[in-house]
């Protein structure tokens, strides 16, 4: 249905932001690989978003909401459906500042400020925000890739904290189209996911953080960008982390150990660097990267009995 000319121009119409067909998501994902979309939107606001979803609900088209790709790899083969990119939903605003103590977090705030992030502005962006703003509690995210919305979906972490730790509540449209906001204590976070219901799209969430000193918040960012730089190959273009940590063994630590460091197939390769990073040296397909990480869990499996989960998402058609 959306290769016809008029359904095409219907869906243009309901948008400012773009509307792009057949689209490359080798030209949008950090890895530099994919196939094509049958359609890419980009609403500019919530309100167009929830437009779209509502038309595709009662059209029963696929659709899935994606951020700035940073830990997507689209099948070569494309994906069938409307990729809706939430990338155009960058306000961010200071909501309340001076708040009293709130027991909903994992630790409890005195003199807290509250801001706001739609799901479109960037981790790296919310990092420069906080030094601007002296504002602690945010220093983990430094050099994280992504978006709020993908962050808070995946529970993006480092250094022993995680987003669930800074949140307060998150603002979605629900899978009947509907907009609402949930709480902190409703939010079933887990380690690298938060499980919401199917079809839910996060635009936008509260966060809390606490007055500090500017000059050490930047230090702390300093040296968290420092240890990325040493350890993490940056050189070639990635999707991060492939596969979550498993408790008191780094995916990393076994790759490393089953002697994949350096593994190529086509142009994609284990990183030399890092052995949870599969880089794109060029002229990799997502098949490449896929076969990787399928030899990956075959021999992890197969040698210690784990089954090792991908960070990365993974969606779309084989060729």
């Amino acid at each position: 249905m959306i290769i016809d000319r008029q359904f095409r121009d219907k869906i243009g119409g309901m948008v400012n932001g773009k509307v792009l067909f057949d689209e490359p998501m080798s030209a949008h994902t950090s890895m530099g690989v994919g196939g094509r979309a049958d359609a890419l939107i980009f609403p500019d606001t919530v309100g167009e978003l929830k437009t779209l979803v509502s038309f595709f609900l009662g059209e029963k088209i696929s659709f899935l909401p994606v951020g700035n790709c940073t830990n997507l790899i689209v099948r070569d083969g494309g994906y069938r459906g409307v990729l809706l990119s939430l990338e155009a939903l960058r306000r961010l605003e200071i909501r309340d500042q001076n708040l009293p103590r709130r027991s909903t977090l994992k630790e409890e705030y005195a003199g807290s400020v509250c801001f706001y992030a739609q799901a479109g502005v960037s981790l790296s962006g919310i990092v420069e925000f906080s030094i601007r703003e002296s504002l602690s509690g945010m220093e983990f995210c430094a050099g994280i890739p992504g978006s709020v919305g993908g962050g808070l979906k995946m529970n993006a972490g480092a250094w022993g904290k995680e987003l669930k730790d800074v949140v307060k509540s998150v603002s979605i449209i629900d899978a009947g189209a509907k907009t609402r906001e949930i709480e902190r204590k409703d939010l079933p976070f887990e380690y690298r996911n938060l499980d919401l219901s199917k079809g839910t799209i996060i635009t936008g969430a509260d966060f809390h953080l606490v007055r500090g000193d500017r000059n050490e918040i930047q230090g702390k960012i300093s040296d968290i960008m420092a240890m990325r730089r040493e350890k993490h190959p940056l050189l070639y273009r990635s999707a991060g982390s492939v596969f979550k940590n498993r408790p008191n063994c780094p995916a990393g630590k076994m790759i490393e150990e089953a002697g994949f460091k350096g593994l190529k197939a086509g142009d994609a390769e284990i990183s030399e660097k890092h052995g949870n990073f599969i880089v794109n040296r060029g002229n990799a397909k997502a098949g490449d990267v896929i076969a990787l990480i399928d030899t990956i869990q075959n021999k992890i499996l197969g040698e210690k009995g784990i089954l090792l989960e991908t960070e990365l998402k993974i969606i779309g058609e084989d060729l």
